[in-house]
């Protein structure tokens, strides 16, 4: 097993640290030859639509959603998740990869001075959690699984078959749960 960070823009170091640490063979994916290397992706948190420029510009785009659709294990992180939605309401015209049943909306837990931590239930553990500009998740399709909620009700954590992403960030919090949770994805 391979894992790929996408690598354009975002937080994809903190990712890449995880991966080290769960002595995980792991690169970075920054072109269609380091994609064809990789047997599963992390699609990390940053800012969408600079993340959607950088995958159509450097041709990563329709590779990766193929990949995807091919059954490839996939992971989204905040700007990631926001990517692999299928509709974000308050940007209609936003493209994405539309490889995961959900709509959101995107900031919707406010600004960056708006930013907090949480604990959430992930898998019957509590774990604390950043949510930096998050997005919101405000519909899910038949099919994707609720992995976790904040104590509001808001769903924060979602999977979809091989499809799996997160409103928050785990990778800048030193836990591993998640992402252990990821490495599994469809061996289960």
């Amino acid at each position: 097993m391979t894992v790929g960070v996408l690598s354009l823009q975002g937080s994809f170091y903190e990712h890449l640290s995880i991966l080290s640490r769960l002595n995980t063979d792991h690169i970075q994916v920054k072109t269609s030859e380091d994609l064809s290397r990789v047997t599963r992706l992390i699609i990390p948190g940053g800012e969408s639509t600079a993340m959607l420029a950088l995958t159509q510009k450097s041709g990563l785009f329709d590779l990766v959603r193929d990949r995807i659709m091919s059954g490839m294990p996939v992971y989204g992180t905040c700007a990631g998740m926001i990517m692999l939605s299928t509709f974000v309401e308050d940007f209609p015209n936003q493209k994405t990869l539309s490889c995961l049943d959900i709509a959101v909306r995107r900031n919707a837990f406010g600004r960056q001075i708006n930013s907090f931590e949480s604990e959430v239930s992930f898998l019957n553990s509590k774990i604390t959690v950043p949510f930096i500009r998050a997005p919101k998740i405000t519909q899910i399709g038949e099919g994707v699984d609720v992995l976790s909620r904040l104590e509001s009700g808001d769903i924060v954590a979602v999977r979809q078959g091989n499809v799996m992403a997160t409103a928050f960030h785990p990778e800048l919090t030193g836990g591993a749960a998640v992402h252990e949770y990821f490495l599994h994805l469809g061996l289960e």
